[in-house]
């Protein structure tokens, strides 16, 4: 008996452990299989398919902060499809639009109804989207949803909140449904011709209180996992060494990105200096956000530059409005308090058209439209 009961226990143990790798093997092949970062060939192929992309940041007018651009009671179809026809009259053929994980996270199909609406409105009048996720700058660094704050007079972008907020970022606990928000959105147009691209988190190196390099590395992680067809990209902000450049996360986006891309409000000289050091990569460039009339980056010495060098670029601002960046950045006191603007600047910073339409500058306009009539 006891010899039977030990074959017994032998053959159980023979068939079980087949059976325990056979679980741990589904195991593996349900884990999602990160896909490796597109290779030089690939991102320019990718790249020589495209025009010049050339186009804005584009905040809606009655906007300040991110919830309202995605939140149901301000998302407002009409006025969106109004102003991109303004950018469409301009010759633009590429938006850059901010995401808000709050609110769909609050309201998912809502959100993505509206996310799709801003899609196909964009498309309609000629235009790809760069879809950024995530940010650290804004004076709100942790978002919330309901009524928000409105503009402080004279303030530039007064009331610009951080997404998913520096709670969020430095809390690894919070991270899983931040993963599902990437991988729902991601994974719904990975193939959309409509999406030039995905900017997965915009000025990264602004950190101050924030944990950023282990959270942007979790979010290039997720991305590659849905794979999808347009390439990631997140912008460097300053030029290597300088004083407030990161490098740890310069070194990890720089190395992680399939098209590189910068941020400059600088000069053409500073601006100049970007486009050298980043050929070297030999990667397609994108110059995500720039356009500061009163620090020398202004339509008529930088856009050139960029048209000549089929650098994709985003100017900042489209319609004047809730967030006042027709003013320049503030100053600020001895206790680093914003210091308001008192009287309308007589040269714009951003933003290229008043609320009802006319150009801040129609020389301006012009000028635009001579440039993006050939691409």
């Amino acid at each position: 008996m006891k010899k039977i009961a030990v074959i017994l226990a032998l053959s159980a143990l023979v068939v079980a452990l087949p059976l325990q790798a056979r679980k741990k093997a589904v195991v593996q092949e349900e884990k999602p299989v990160a896909a490796p970062r597109w290779s030089e060939e690939k991102a320019n192929e990718w790249y020589a398919a495209q025009e010049w992309p050339v186009g804005c940041v584009y905040m809606p007018s009655n906007s300040g902060t991110p919830v309202e651009i995605w939140a149901a009671e301000s998302f407002d179809e009409k006025l969106v499809d109004w102003e991109l026809g303004l950018a469409q009259d301009l010759g633009f053929n590429v938006i850059r639009l901010f995401l808000c994980d709050i609110v769909w996270q609050e309201d998912r199909a809502g959100f993505m109804e509206r996310l799709e609406k801003y899609v196909s409105i964009a498309n309609r009048h000629g235009m790809k989207l760069l879809i950024t996720f995530f940010t650290n700058g804004g004076t709100i660094k942790n978002p919330y949803t309901g009524p928000q704050p409105q503009p402080v007079p004279g303030i530039h972008n007064s009331v610009w909140m951080s997404s998913p907020g520096r709670d969020v970022v430095n809390n690894p606990d919070k991270w899983p449904v931040i993963e599902e928000y990437v991988k729902c959105i991601i994974g719904k147009y990975k193939d959309d011709p409509r999406i030039l691209a995905w900017c997965l988190y915009n000025e990264p190196e602004n950190t101050k209180t924030f944990n950023t390099l282990p959270f942007i590395e979790a979010v290039y992680r997720w991305a590659r996992e849905i794979n999808p067809s347009q390439p990631l990209t997140s912008p460097i902000w300053a030029l290597p060494g300088a004083g407030n450049c990161n490098m740890p996360i310069q070194a990890f986006i720089l190395a992680n990105s399939d098209v590189i891309s910068f941020h400059c409000y600088g000069n053409y000289e500073n601006c100049h200096k970007y486009v050298t050091l980043l050929k070297q990569f030999n990667r397609p460039i994108l110059c995500s956000e720039w356009m500061a009339r009163t620090k020398g980056s202004d339509y008529f010495t930088i856009l050139p530059l960029f048209k000549r060098n089929k650098i994709g670029c985003f100017s900042y601002g489209l319609v004047n409005g809730k967030q006042q960046c027709h003013y320049p950045w503030n100053p600020t006191d001895k206790d680093g308090v914003k210091i308001p603007y008192t009287e309308e600047p007589p040269v714009w910073f951003h933003d290229l058209f008043y609320p009802d339409g006319t150009p801040w500058n129609p020389d301006e306009v012009r000028f635009i439209k001579s440039m993006t009539k050939t691409k």
